[in-house]
């Protein structure tokens, strides 16, 4: 696995922490108008996209289906010992139908919001501050498993067999 720098994770998140996770009316992100589709841009909140009516992909995705067990039961053990870093975008098809899957695994073990980082890419897969760059995003979403500022795991898209939450788990499971 690729090796981002302890010091880039570390303002990263410290910058989610201030930012992302803030009641603040103002974001770091863009809102781009691509015809009649809204993209979001940079450091996001999951409350960006569950509570924007342009987004009513969230909660109907997010009521099909169920975690993985396991899944939920390797984030509960190990909550506190991992980080995860997501790029989406609110255009694609793919994030729509996994990235509410993600967060039903993220409820259903009471994983913390405040360990996620969330990021909005745009069309070319490019994002504020060339985090995308960074992480070298080439498809998404993408979920990024951190352990102290070292990346452990990703799964790309639908992943190995076509279970997102599973195959975190199975990460996170392995720390």
């Amino acid at each position: 696995m690729k090796k981002i720098s302890p010091l880039f994770i570390a303002v990263l998140f410290a910058a989610c922490s201030t930012a992302c996770f803030s009641q603040a009316e103002s974001h770091p992100y863009q809102t781009i108008m691509d015809g009649q589709t809204k993209i979001l841009k940079g450091l996001l909140k999951r409350s960006d996209i569950e509570n924007d009516t342009s987004f009513k992909w969230f909660p109907q995705n997010y009521n099909l289906g169920m975690a993985d067990a396991a899944a939920v039961a390797a984030f509960q053990k190990n909550g506190n010992r991992f980080r995860i870093v997501v790029f989406g975008g609110t255009w694609c098809e793919d994030t729509q139908n996994i990235l509410p899957g993600f967060y039903r695994l993220v409820d259903k073990s009471n994983y913390p919001d405040s360990n996620i980082t969330l990021i909005g890419v745009d069309r070319k897969k490019t994002t504020l501050d060339n985090l995308s760059s960074a992480f070298q995003i080439k498809s998404i979403p993408t979920f990024i498993v951190m352990k102290d500022g070292k990346e452990v795991g990703r799964v790309v898209e639908y992943g190995k067999y076509g279970q997102v939450d599973k195959e975190l788990g199975e990460i996170v499971a392995g720390l």
